[in-house]
């Protein structure tokens, strides 16, 4: 049977309710017609009228944060420390051997959104599916905010996973993980709700600081996740290199052989 391909990314584009206001991506199109001059820059003498329809090339210029888009978190964004007190490492530093793997997908979309699951709501979660998980296995999770990436409820929706939770991933050897919601922990909006409360500070994106007990890399905004199976797929996820950056943009990629 021929290879097959799910593209488990979003596009990153403007104009849409992709993150909080002040990282909201900003994309400038530069158009064929626009650009004629520049390219008869390099040609003295070359006229407009010259270049088939009077077009130079298209062009983009953009101005984003590391974590507008389907992007992976380097284990340098949750914290300056990993591994219990190492340097955390940056995205340029990620291992190529994490981004490569076999997928695991868990359907968490029966869960309310806020919602944090626990050790043992992911144990029953991989039960469910008869899954026994295996070091570098990349693991999805396939959250209610699922379908909803550009929408005015984007940011509020989707489960989280805790600390104690992420900490059983990495002790199984998983180094990276996926969601299809804004963050990997619950949305901000029901942990501010809980932190009022509690005023208990841990409970504060608890999920990604599990990474200065193991260093590990999460994905953010991926998208199809619930055309996937269970599991069955290679995940092709390797970040864009930015020198000493805290996350970088990925193309998420699903192969079935």
């Amino acid at each position: 049977m021929p290879r097959k391909f799910l593209d488990l990314s979003v596009s990153l584009e403007e104009g849409i309710k992709s993150d909080p206001d002040f990282m909201l991506p900003k994309i400038n199109y530069h158009h064929h017609k626009e650009t004629a001059e520049e390219m008869m820059s390099f040609f003295p003498g070359l006229k407009k009228t010259d270049l088939p329809g009077e077009e130079g090339w298209a062009m983009e210029t953009i101005t984003v944060s590391t974590h507008n888009g389907t992007h992976m978190d380097a284990p340098y964004h949750y914290h300056s420390t990993m591994n219990n007190g190492q340097r955390a490492i940056t995205i340029d530093e990620v291992p190529l051997e994490w981004c490569f793997s076999d997928g695991v997908k868990l359907d968490l979309r029966s869960y309310e959104d806020g919602y944090v699951l626990t050790r043992s709501d992911l144990q029953n979660e991989i039960k469910k599916i008869n899954y026994e998980l295996k070091p570098l296995d990349i693991v999805f999770i396939n959250t209610s905010a699922g379908g909803h990436y550009g929408k005015d409820d984007f940011l509020s929706k989707g489960c989280g996973i805790s600390k104690e939770a992420t900490i059983y991933l990495l002790d199984q050897g998983v180094r990276v993980t996926g969601t299809d919601a804004w963050s990997w922990d619950a949305p901000f909006s029901y942990t501010a709700e809980k932190y009022k409360q509690t005023k208990d500070p841990s409970i504060i994106w608890e999920g990604h600081r599990a990474g200065m007990v193991q260093g590990y890399s999460h994905i953010e905004k991926l998208n199809n996740l619930d055309q996937l199976p269970n599991y069955g797929f290679k995940v092709s996820a390797f970040p864009f290199k930015i020198k000493n950056g805290s996350a970088g943009f990925v193309r998420v990629v699903a192969i079935f052989e």
